[in-house]
């Protein structure tokens, strides 16, 4: 074998094991990514000059993330609230985030969790599709942004599912 096909075999070895390596890191990579699924999201709709509204969904991850924020253009905040009874009296606060387990359902409902809507900048009216950014921390506290469409249901809607 001589100098120059030795040299070369070296090379395509070197080259194939650089190769493989940023593949495993790509791979590696990919699997830190929450991948969160939204279902069935909607918004409470609203009456003229109302301020506040609510928006629901369920929400799964195939790995631990947190939803740590909200965005919309159709208000000037959101915040990640939850509603509970405490010494018989039903009480809604902000919460700082929610944890989402992976492969467990994260049910935000009216009375308990949801994305609370302030400063609405105009009336939600039945059958709006409302632009949603969610944003969840991934464990390696990288931010993960999940857009959605939330479908505006009219103001006596549960969290039964829409047809």
């Amino acid at each position: 074998m001589t100098f120059i096909s030795c040299l070369m075999t070296l090379l395509k070895e070197k080259f194939m094991k650089d190769l493989f390596v940023m593949f495993l890191l790509l791979m590696a990579s990919a699997s830190v990514r929450a991948e969160v699924t939204i279902d069935n999201p909607w918004v409470r709709a609203t009456v003229p000059q109302q301020k506040f509204t609510g928006a629901f969904m369920q929400i799964t991850s195939s790995t631990p993330a947190r939803l740590v924020a909200a965005q919309s253009p159709v208000a000037e905040h959101l915040e990640i609230h939850e509603m509970k009874m405490e010494s018989g009296v039903m009480k809604m606060r902000e919460v700082p985030g929610l944890s989402i387990l992976p492969g467990k359902v994260v049910q935000l409902s009216p009375g308990g969790y949801h994305v609370m809507f302030m400063g609405l900048k105009h009336q939600v009216k039945d059958g709006d599709m409302v632009p949603i950014k969610l944003i969840f921390e991934r464990p390696d506290r990288q931010n993960e942004v999940v857009e959605i469409k939330a479908i505006a249901r009219p103001l006596n809607a549960g969290s039964e599912k829409s047809e």
